[in-house]
């Protein structure tokens, strides 16, 4: 048996080259193949090529405004079938799009029967649903038979298709888009298109303006589900100068009294792709787990318009705090990202801003009324040629009428006798006898002389930037007609105002009913809240071979703050403490901290205080207290630690000199002023060490000395303090007869 290594008769076939060039090769031409045909809008239009597509098989359907619906499976036939060879779902899916309304600002297709709607729920199948263009979709059609964009054969080569469309307003602004290439997104949301159109008017008159100045015509984006941007102006500034950023969108709501003191919250409008079946279903979630504590129940309401009904869990609560808090917690607040990523003119990708995209497509205009007006100086040329064959005829009526009744090739001698072309002489043998009257010559003499007027006039027109630039302009300001804002599609949905400064963790805290509590917290890790004050900790108890590690007194309204040996500062709710009936439950099962890693401190928040927090390895600084909340059940790191750990959190108080001993035995104190503040970090090194590391510190005042305390309890003040006193990062001296013999300045 013979072992072929290659099929016989394919030799020829097989191209031997390495696999990363032929993977490389291939992968880059699926990625531009991507970006240009499927995933970016040409900056002159707006539209992806299977957008274009489907608006343009639809006119050549003559689907116009004022024409009847059709079936979108037969639209949808006809645009796979001649224009684009894909599935047919995505192309159905693009109509559908294009048709509604809460996802385009300026629908372009006109749809009749379920196409969705802002719940989230699917449009109708295809052959159940019809559709047409809208007179939006129309502007941008607006001159494609007179030769204004050019064409190109479809994937076939049996028809042709623009290239781009005419476009009669900014529509990539306008309506936006989004989608994702190989290696680069797009995302632009929708906008305003009077605004845009005095954008573009501004830009005419004045090509040095700035993105500033375009800006006060462009307010914002102008979502079609409306809301409420929140996004400062300096950010959208400089959104619309880089081409890159993004928005903060909110719902819009209203309060409504109910009677005795009560209220509730209506949502009438939610951010844009947000889908309003989710949202409910967010906020129920978010009340079951108990993470939106202000909210006590959502219903929707909603028929035609958008009605959420929020009911706050007490009355007490004021409802700006209820929904700063809803904000943060759920999608009545998004941030849609700006990536103005598009094709230019020659179909490079790249990103531009506002003013970069108005030129663009200013240009484009310009491009389109030119070619538009050669069109037309081609027919007024051919229609005026006709016209002076037809007036020689007339002034020589008689010998025209002889040589057509008598001659055997009446046209070749009109051609001889007149100095006629072919054209002309076959529209004179085609004229009918009633056209011979004296009313019909003077009808095309006035036709002629109109002819010439307007040939004269683009002409001139031609040859003048100016006067292309002021059609352009004219152009806008009819568009601007159509979809101003005192148009229903015109007027201005999306709202601006600025993010409302509440404190909702007060908001929560006045929810919660103000008790002194004693926080237990075993050397195993069970934590537990005994109500009250625990006078006497011998009398506490606790599971067999464990211990009383820290007793922290407090109330149901602080947060507790535990520092661990890795640096790291956790944060729990008094209230959501568990209670002291029994041994109370595992810290750890409540933050996530390994069981390798110790607990060094155990307090509670106090507003505006200050700790004094250093590493074993003898680095510290001063913490504002505020800086370790972080509710999170991994922790927040503060305290950049060695292999050693944490040494000490302590609070400062008005204490000015800090006292620290090392393993050695030695004490050191300096003022407290030359410690940094800082929110996280290392530290400064407080001590120098030949061996071992910092063991203890503490923080006194001046005048009332250093005090020790030792395992009795007994309290001793060393008055002589400033015989240690030095400079930090020194080695400092022996601690004197007497100290501790643990070397700390208090039990651990």
């Amino acid at each position: 048996m013979t072992l072929h290594t290659t099929p016989p008769g394919d030799g020829d076939r097989i191209i031997e080259e390495p696999l990363s060039e032929a993977l490389s090769r291939r992968y880059l031409a699926y990625a531009l193949s991507v970006i240009t045909d499927r995933a970016l809008p040409d900056v002159r239009d707006g539209l992806k090529p299977v957008q274009r597509r489907v608006l343009y098989a639809m006119r050549e359907m003559r689907l116009n405004p004022d024409a009847a619906t059709r079936k979108c499976a037969k639209v949808v036939g006809e645009v796979m079938g001649g224009y684009h060879p894909h599935g047919d779902q995505s192309i159905y899916d693009t109509l559908v799009r294009m048709a509604q309304d809460f996802a385009q600002r300026y629908p372009l297709v006109d749809g009749q029967g379920n196409f969705g709607n802002i719940d989230g729920d699917n449009a109708a199948a295809m052959r159940y649903t019809e559709a047409k263009l809208t007179q939006a979709a129309m502007l941008l059609l607006d001159g494609i038979d007179e030769d204004a964009v050019d064409f190109k054969p479809t994937y076939d080569g049996q028809d042709t298709e623009p290239v781009v469309l005419p476009t009669g307003f900014p529509n990539l602004l306008a309506n936006g888009t989004t989608g994702i290439a190989v290696g680069m997104a797009t995302s632009i949301p929708p906008h305003n298109a009077a605004e845009l159109v005095d954008a573009c008017l501004a830009l005419l008159e004045n090509p040095a303006a700035t993105t500033a100045d375009l800006m006060v015509h462009v307010l914002g984006p102008d979502f079609p589900t409306g809301g409420v941007v929140v996004e400062p102006h300096a950010s959208l500034l400089e959104t619309y100068e880089t081409g890159r950023g993004g928005v903060r969108q909110r719902a819009s709501w209203d309060k409504e009294e109910t009677g005795r003191g009560t209220y509730q919250i209506v949502i009438t409008e939610v951010p844009y792709q947000v889908k309003k079946a989710d949202l409910v279903e967010q906020l129920a979630e978010l009340i079951e787990t108990k993470k939106a504590a202000l909210l006590g129940d959502v219903r929707d309401e909603s028929a035609e318009d958008v009605r959420l009904v929020l009911e706050p869990k007490s009355r007490n609560v004021e409802p700006e705090v209820l929904m700063e808090s809803l904000f943060k917690l759920s999608d009545l607040e998004t941030r849609f990202s700006v990536n103005l990523n598009v094709l230019d003119a020659r179909g490079t990708p790249g990103v531009m801003g506002l003013k970069a995209v108005l030129r663009a497509f200013l240009d484009h205009r310009r491009v389109v009324i030119v070619r538009r007006a050669r069109f037309r100086l081609e027919k007024i040329e051919a229609r005026l040629h006709i016209l002076d064959g037809l007036l020689i005829a007339y002034l020589n009526l008689d010998e025209v009428i002889r040589i057509v009744r008598f001659e055997d090739e009446p046209k070749a001698r009109l051609i001889e006798a007149f100095a006629l072309t072919d054209i002309q002489a076959e529209a004179i043998l085609n004229t009918r006898l009633r056209q011979l009257a004296r009313l019909e010559e003077m009808e095309l003499r006035r036709e002629h002389a109109d002819l010439s007027e307007e040939r004269d006039g683009i002409l001139a027109m031609l040859e003048s930037d100016r006067a292309q630039w002021k059609l352009v302009a004219t152009g806008l300001k009819h568009v601007r007609g159509l979809l101003g804002p005192h148009t229903t599609l015109g007027k201005r949905r999306t709202r601006f105002a600025e993010a409302p400064q509440v404190d909702a963790e007060a908001a929560l805290e006045a929810m919660i009913v103000r008790e002194p509590i004693t926080i237990i917290l075993s050397e195993k890790g069970w934590i537990r809240a005994a109500k009250g004050r625990v006078e006497d900790p011998s009398e506490l108890k606790f599971k067999e071979g464990d211990k009383l590690a820290f007793l922290v007194a407090g109330e149901t309204t602080d947060k507790l703050l535990i520092f661990a040996s890795d640096g790291r500062f956790f944060t729990l709710g008094c209230d959501k403490l568990p209670g002291a009936r029994g041994h109370g439950e595992p810290v750890r099962l409540m933050i996530d901290l390994d069981d390798k890693v110790g607990i060094i401190d155990v307090f509670t928040h106090k507003a505006g205080a200050r700790r004094f927090i250093a590493s074993k390895e003898g680095y510290g600084f001063i913490l504002p207290e505020a800086e370790a909340i972080a509710f999170r059940r991994a922790g927040k790191q503060v305290l950049n630690v060695g292999a050693k750990g944490a040494a000490v959190a302590l609070p400062l108080g008005q204490a000015d000199h800090l006292a620290v001993i090392g393993d050695n035995g030695k004490i050191l104190v300096f003022p407290v002023s030359e410690l940094p503040e800082m929110p996280r970090g290392k530290g400064v090194k407080l001590q120098a060490y030949r061996e071992g590391g910092l063991r203890d510190a503490t923080a006194f005042k001046a005048d009332e000395g250093m005090a020790t305390v030792d395992s009795s309890g007994r309290t001793r003040v060393w008055e002589n303090w400033a015989e240690w006193l030095g400079r930090r990062a020194s080695a400092g001296k022996l601690a004197p007869k007497g100290f501790p013999a643990n070397k700390r300045f208090r039990p651990k």
